[in-house]
């Protein structure tokens, strides 16, 4: 089944951010099975991430819950809350510009 995933950050965390970036940034190779997409969301281009956005292929949503629960920025307190939500690709033909 496919999910989007969307993150929450906690605010004003940003040393815990930059501290555990690179493990961040290395993480998804290691699930790239599963984890199709993702990417920071921000209120401006240039503005510092508030959350993210994964898509993501799993069995259940308890499959992603664990999954979480191994990203460096969950396990190092970046994380606020997230939503696991079932999602439908509208225009399976299209691909994303990335």
């Amino acid at each position: 089944m496919l999910f989007a995933v969307n993150f929450a950050d906690k605010r004003d965390q940003f040393d815990t951010r930059k501290e555990n970036l690179q493990s961040h940034i290395r993480w998804p190779d290691d699930h790239k099975e599963v984890v199709f997409i993702g990417g920071s969301l921000r209120e401006e281009p240039d503005a510092n991430p508030i959350g993210r956005l994964w898509i993501v292929e799993a069995e259940s949503k308890l499959t992603i819950e664990a999954l979480i629960r191994t990203d460096p920025f969950w396990v190092h307190g970046l994380r606020d809350t997230y939503r696991i939500l079932h999602w439908s690709k509208a225009f399976p033909d299209r691909k994303t510009p990335v």
